[in-house]
């Protein structure tokens, strides 16, 4: 499991734009970047999870199945907008 820490856009400023993501692990401490098409093929891996927090809730990354995919957080049953909240890079 990672966590999203920070969002790169390209072409725009929605979830759809989200062109890279910083992330950390928390259990290894090890940190790492990733596109967001690096990212989709991570996550549909068995086991792979990815969540944003904000120091007292943790919800869920997503892939939205558009063409082509991105990614958004989930929680409670609703897409919500969790990683537009994230300090950009």
């Amino acid at each position: 499991m990672v966590q999203v820490t920070q969002i790169h856009f390209a072409g725009g400023s929605q979830h759809e734009h989200i062109a890279a993501v910083r992330w950390l692990n928390p259990e290894d401490g090890s940190a790492g970047q990733n596109t967001r098409e690096e990212m989709v093929a991570w996550l549909r891996k068995p086991g792979s999870r990815a969540t944003v927090s904000d120091g007292s809730r943790t919800v869920e990354v997503g892939i939205v199945e558009a063409h082509p995919p991105y990614l958004r957080t989930h929680a409670d049953g609703a897409w919500t907008d969790n990683l537009l909240a994230l300090p950009r890079f």
